[in-house]
């Protein structure tokens, strides 16, 4: 069995979503004056590799401690759309399953090529990363709790649309030219339920998601195998850092 690392590292450089600080990192012991070396982070749940409780998401929720492990690691398919889909593109149902068979309870994860524009990466890009990305809307949200799927991965900051969240409010310059390239306003172009639906709608079923994977993800693309997530067992976490691994029977 060969496995395959979907995760992007963790470091002092990693960025947090808009508008959420970087992680701080330091020593607290050195080898020099205490024989051991100890570190202490202080940093935001989402940043790198990390998955989402549905308390993120809906008042009441569950936590990350609670999403059973039977549903963290099972099969599933990683899925391609690179092909179909740039700059603020609004991912479609059809984007999916017209590339691959998705099965109902399956883990999705769908690879649009956006994690070579995160941070070290040698097409590092943070603006195209963060804020041009494509993603969903209220329609993606309601067909991923028809799908049942245990839950989603993506290699981009957030499953919405740029549009949805709030980078159309910090960033007034892109949303004016998204506005150019579409021919009108964004709340005429989108409807008052896409907003934030693709957190709203699946977490409200226990559906979550993971965001920001990469690792070696373009090694695996549009195969069906065992995928892995791994956080912490975070009771009253609303989100956590996530190893995820996609295990190969090559």
């Amino acid at each position: 069995m060969r496995l395959v690392d979907l995760s992007q590292p963790f470091n002092m450089h990693s960025p947090g979503w808009i508008g959420y600080p970087s992680p701080k990192i330091s020593y607290i012991q050195r080898h020099a004056t205490n024989a051991i070396v100890s570190q202490y982070i202080e940093t935001p749940l989402h940043v790198s590799t990390h998955i989402d409780s549905p308390m993120h998401g809906v008042s009441g929720g569950k936590d990350i401690a609670s999403l059973p492990l039977e549903r963290l690691c099972r099969q599933g398919v990683i899925v391609d759309i690179s092909h179909r889909v740039g700059d603020w593109d609004v991912i479609r149902p059809e984007h999916i399953t017209e590339t691959m068979e998705v099965r109902r309870g399956d883990i999705l994860i769908v690879h649009t090529g956006w994690h070579h524009f995160y941070n070290g990466q040698p097409g590092e890009d943070e603006v195209r990363y963060f804020c041009r990305h494509p993603g969903g809307d209220a329609r993606l949200a309601r067909w991923v709790v028809d799908m049942e799927l245990a839950w989603l991965g993506i290699d981009w900051p957030s499953p919405e649309h740029p549009m949805l969240t709030i980078v159309r409010e910090r960033r007034s310059d892109l949303r004016q030219e998204f506005e150019q390239r579409i021919g009108r306003r964004v709340e005429e172009f989108f409807q008052p339920e896409d907003f934030f639906s693709m957190h709203r709608i699946p977490f409200s079923h226990g559906i979550v998601h993971a965001e920001n994977l990469g690792g070696d993800i373009d090694q695996v693309l549009n195969r069906r195998c065992l995928i892995g997530a791994f956080p912490w067992r975070f009771e009253g976490g609303e989100a956590s850092p996530c190893r995820i691994v996609a295990f190969l029977d090559d």
